[in-house]
C-alpha cells in the first residue's frame, strides 16, 4: 500500500484499485506499467497532495464562497468567478517540503522534458467522458517549472467548463480531487488515438486507428484531420483505409523555453510527408495488438492515446469505452433520399437531427444555441459542452471520429459529423438542415427519407428492448448521475447498487468523519447517492450492497492511512461482513442512510457482501434489526454468495433467514481457482466459464431454488459470456444483473433462451 504521506508515487507502484489517489489517468498509467505495456516513465503527485495545498492556504472557504448560488448557464458570471478562484490557487505558495518532494523525482526522472498532466478523481470514470476539463502541459523543462506547472494543473480544476460539468453531474466541487502524472516527454513522430471497438457502430469485432504526425494534441483537439485505419480485431487484417493529406503539425518548438506552458508550435510537415500515409501496414498491425493486449488485460473496450518515437510504439492513455451503444442499422430498407446535400464528413455520433444553422466560432458565443438548433464550429472543446447539450445535431470542420466533438456527442446521443470542410463558411446560419450522424451527411431542409429510415430504426430497437421474459432482468450500477436515465430502459430494477462509487466521491474515510464529530454529514452524503438511484426506478427494486471497500481502498480515502493496516491480499482481507461486526459504530452511519432513504422509498433493498460464515451473517442480521431494519413484505435481505463456503454449506446461510442470494462471480472465480483476479501472470486461467466454477454456481441457484429463495447473478460473468446467461436461465435463476451497456442484448439472449426451453411469458 502506498503512504499517503508522501506527495509523489511513481507509476510502478499503484494500479487500478488507486484511483480515489491518482485520478483515473494516474491510476490507468499505473495498471499499464504493472502490465509491462510500453508507456513513458513517470510519477503521480498524490489527490491527497492537492487537498493538503487547498487546506495549508485555507483555500476551501473562498472557493465555497464564489461558487455560492452560481448559476452555471450564464457563461459570463461562471468564467468570472473561475477565473477568481484559479487565480487564488496559483497565488497560494507551494509548501516547501511538496516543492521539494516534486523537484527530486522529477531530477530521479532524469530532467529532460516531461508531459505534465491532469488526473481529476472523477474522470476517466465509467459513463464520464469529459476528460481534457483540466489542463496539460508539454515539453516542460527544469525542476521549478514542473512545480509551477503541478500548480496550474491544480488551478485547472475550476476552469469554467470543469464547473459546470461537475454541477450537472451532481459532484461536489470541494471533494474532487486532481493528482498530477509527470510523465517523461515522448517527442513523437507520429501519434494518435485508437479504439479496440468501432466507436460509431459499436462493432466490438473491429480495431480503430487515428494517426497524424507529430504530437496528439493535433488529433484530440480537432486541428487535424487525422488518417484512418480500420482493422478486424481478430486476424489484424486492415479492412479500410482513409489518407488524409497533413501540411502542419505541433511539435517541439526550436528554442522554446521550456517554461510550464510547453514549448510546442505549428511547424510544417516536410513536403515529401505531407500526402502519405502515416503508419505503415506492419506498424499498425503491431500498434492493433498492443491495443488488443491492452483490452484483454482490462476486459473491456479501451480508448487508447498513442505515440511513436525511435521505432518504437508508446501508450500515453487508456480509458474504458463508456460510449458503447446499438449501431445505426443499414440502409437495405431505405428509401431514396431527394434533399441536397449540402456538406459531408466522418460519421462521429449515429443518428439523424434537424435544426437550424448556429455558427459559433468562439466558446463565449455559445449561448446564441438554443434548444433544438443545429451546432457549426470548427471543433469543439469541453467549454462547448453548454450548448452541445442544447444541440439537436453538431457539424465541426475538422476532427476525426475521436475528436471531443465526437466522443461527446455519442455519451450525449446527438448527431455528429466531423471533418466537414468549410462548414461554417458553407452552412448559411438561420438555414434547417438535416444532419445524418449515421452517414456523415448534412442535407439541406428536412431530409423526410432519412428522418423516416431512422425511425424505424429505433422502432427497431425498440421492439428488441421490449422482449418480455419471465427470467428479470437488473442493472448493475453505481454512478448517482446515471441513475435517471438508465431507468428508462427496459430493466426490472437495479441488481447491484455499488456503494463504494458514492463513498468514493464523499472522498473522506467514515471514521475520520467520526473523529471530527460529524459522522452525521458522511450519513447525509450516502442518503443522497442512494436516494437518487431509489426515486429513479421507483416502485422498482433497488438492492443495495452495503460497503465493501477493501483496506487499500479505504485506505485512500482522506484520513484513511491512520485507520486501515496494510495487508498483503486485501481481497481476502478485512472486508465485507466482517467489518460491519467489528466495527458497529461505522456501520450504523450507513444503516442510517439506508433508513432516512427508506422513509420515502420502500424500494431499497440491503445485501451482505463477503459474508465468511452463517454466524457472520446472523450477526450482522441482528445489527440492522437492532436499528429497525427487519426483514418483511416490503424490506428484502438479500445475500452475496462469492466465498466457497456460501456455496457448501448453502443451507446454513439460508437457515440465518434471508430473501434471496446473487452470486458474486468475480469472487467466486478467485477463491475456486485460488487467482488473484488481478494476477498478470494467470489471468488467462481467470475464467467464469471454468467447469469448478460453473459447477459451483449451478449449486448455489440448485439450492436457493429448493429452499425457495430468489437466486441472482451480479457479477461479470453474463456481461462478458453470453453462453453463462443461456445456462443461467437453464438452471433456473430467478434474474440477471448486467451492466448498462449489456441491457438488451442480454433480455435477448434471456428471451431466445426461455422460448427454447418452452418457458416464454405469455
Amino acid at each position: 500500500m502506498v503512504s499517503l504521506t508522501r506527495s509523489v508515487v511513481w507509476f510502478s507502484e499503484v494500479g487500478r484499485e488507486d484511483l480515489g489517489l491518482v485520478g483515473g489517468k494516474g491510476a490507468n498509467l499505473g495498471e499499464l506499467t504493472r502490465a509491462s505495456i510500453p508507456v513513458p516513465p513517470g510519477f503521480v503527485i498524490t489527490a491527497d497532495t492537492y487537498f493538503r495545498f487547498i487546506q495549508v492556504n485555507a483555500l476551501e472557504p473562498l472557493i465555497k464562497k464564489d461558487l455560492f448560488n452560481l448559476d452555471v448557464h450564464d457563461s459570463r458570471v461562471l468564467n468570472e468567478r473561475a477565473a477568481s478562484i484559479r487565480q487564488r490557487i496559483i497565488d497560494a505558495p507551494m509548501p516547501a517540503h511538496i516543492a521539494a518532494e516534486i523537484m527530486d523525482a522529477y531530477r530521479e526522472l532524469g530532467e529532460g522534458p516531461v508531459a505534465v498532466r491532469s488526473s481529476a478523481t472523477a474522470e476517466d470514470l465509467p459513463e464520464a467522458s469529459f476528460a481534457g476539463q483540466q489542463s496539460t502541459f508539454l515539453n516542460v523543462v527544469g525542476a521549478e517549472n514542473v512545480v509551477r506547472a503541478v500548480q496550474a494543473c491544480w488551478a485547472s480544476l475550476f476552469e469554467g467548463r470543469a464547473i459546470f460539468y461537475r454541477e450537472e453531474a451532481g459532484y461536489d466541487h470541494t471533494k474532487v480531487g486532481l493528482a498530477v502524472p509527470v510523465q517523461r516527454m515522448v517527442q513523437s513522430e507520429k501519434s494518435g488515438v485508437m479504439f479496440t471497438v468501432e466507436p460509431v457502430t459499436s462493432d466490438a469485432s473491429k480495431i480503430t486507428i487515428e494517426a497524424v504526425f507529430g504530437l496528439g494534441e493535433g488529433i484530440v483537439s480537432g486541428e487535424i484531420s487525422p488518417d484512418l485505419y480500420l482493422l478486424n480485431k481478430e486476424s489484424l487484417v486492415i479492412l479500410d483505409k482513409t489518407v488524409t493529406p497533413q501540411e502542419r503539425m505541433i511539435g517541439k518548438a526550436a528554442g522554446g523555453d521550456g517554461g510550464h506552458e510547453g514549448a510546442n508550435a505549428w511547424l510544417d510537415v516536410p513536403e515529401a510527408l505531407r500526402p502519405t500515409q502515416k503508419l505503415s501496414d506492419s506498424e499498425i498491425r503491431e500498434l492493433a495488438r498492443i491495443g488488443r493486449s491492452v483490452e484483454e488485460h482490462y476486459g473491456s473496450h479501451q480508448d487508447i492515446e498513442w505515440a511513436y518515437e525511435g521505432g518504437k510504439f508508446y501508450l500515453t492513455q487508456a480509458r474504458p469505452v463508456t460510449t458503447m451503444k446499438a449501431g445505426a442499422g443499414d440502409d437495405d430498407d431505405a428509401e431514396p433520399e431527394t434533399q441536397p446535400v449540402l456538406l459531408t464528413g466522418q460519421p462521429a455520433s449515429p443518428g439523424v437531427g434537424v435544426g437550424v444553422i448556429r455558427v459559433v466560432h468562439d466558446p463565449r458565443d455559445i449561448d446564441i444555441v438554443k434548444q433544438g438548433d443545429v451546432l457549426v464550429a470548427e471543433m469543439t472543446t469541453p467549454d462547448f459542452v453548454p450548448a452541445m447539450k442544447r444541440a439537436a445535431a453538431i457539424i465541426t470542420e475538422r476532427g476525426g471520429r475521436t475528436c471531443h466533438a465526437a466522443i461527446v456527442s455519442r455519451e450525449l446521443g446527438i448527431p455528429c459529423v466531423v471533418g466537414a470542410a468549410a462548414a461554417t463558411t458553407a452552412l448559411q446560419v438561420d438555414r434547417q438542415v438535416t444532419v445524418d450522424g449515421s452517414a456523415g451527411k448534412v442535407y439541406d431542409g428536412r431530409a423526410e427519407a432519412r428522418i423516416a429510415w431512422y425511425e424505424r430504426q429505433k422502432q427497431r430497437y425498440s421492439r428488441a428492448a421490449a422482449l418480455k421474459t419471465t427470467t428479470r432482468l437488473y442493472v448493475n450500477l453505481a454512478e448517482p448521475e446515471l441513475a435517471s436515465r438508465v431507468a428508462e430502459r427496459n430493466v426490472d430494477g437495479i441488481g447491484l447498487l455499488r456503494a463504494e462509487f458514492i463513498v468514493a466521491q464523499i472522498g473522506t474515510h467514515p471514521r475520520q468523519f467520526i473523529e471530527e464529530g460529524n459522522g452525521t454529514e458522511y450519513t447525509r452524503q450516502l442518503t443522497e447517492g442512494i436516494r437518487e438511484f431509489c426515486r429513479s426506478f421507483a416502485p422498482r427494486p433497488v438492492v443495495y450492497r452495503l460497503t465493501d471497500f477493501k483496506t487499500n481502498e479505504y485506505a485512500n480515502l482522506r484520513g484513511g492511512a491512520k485507520f486501515e493496516s496494510s495487508e498483503e491480499n486485501p481481497m481476502i482481507g478485512y472486508r465485507g461482513a466482517s467489518r460491519y461486526i467489528r466495527e458497529p459504530d461505522l456501520f450504523r452511519l450507513e444503516i442510517d442512510a439506508i433508513k432516512a432513504v427508506r422513509k420515502d422509498f420502500k424500494n431499497l433493498y440491503v445485501m451482505v457482501p463477503f459474508v465468511r460464515t452463517a454466524e457472520e451473517l446472523k450477526r450482522v442480521k441482528q445489527l440492522l434489526a437492532e436499528q429497525g431494519l427487519v426483514r418483511g413484505d416490503d424490506f428484502k435481505l438479500w445475500m452475496m454468495v462469492e466465498v466457497p463456503s456460501n456455496v457448501i454449506v448453502l443451507d446454513r446461510f439460508i437457515d440465518v433467514g434471508i430473501d434471496g442470494i446473487s452470486i458474486g462471480s468475480n469472487d467466486l472465480t478467485q477463491l475456486v481457482l485460488g487467482i488473484d483476479r488481478d494476477s498478470e501472470a494467470l489471468a488467462e486461467t481467470f475464467d467464469e466459464r471454468n467447469e469448478a466454477v460453473m459447477a459451483a454456481i449451478q449449486t448455489a441457484v440448485a439450492v436457493a431454488k429448493r429452499r425457495g429463495i430468489t437466486a441472482s447473478i451480479c457479477g461479470q460473468a453474463p456481461s462478458v459470456y453470453p453462453e453463462v446467461t443461456e445456462k443461467l436461465v437453464e438452471w433456473g435463476i430467478t434474474s440477471v444483473s448486467v451492466s448498462p451497456d449489456m441491457i438488451d442484448r442480454t433480455r435477448e439472449i434471456i428471451a431466445n433462451a426461455e422460448v427454447k426451453l418452452g418457458r416464454a411469458p405469455k
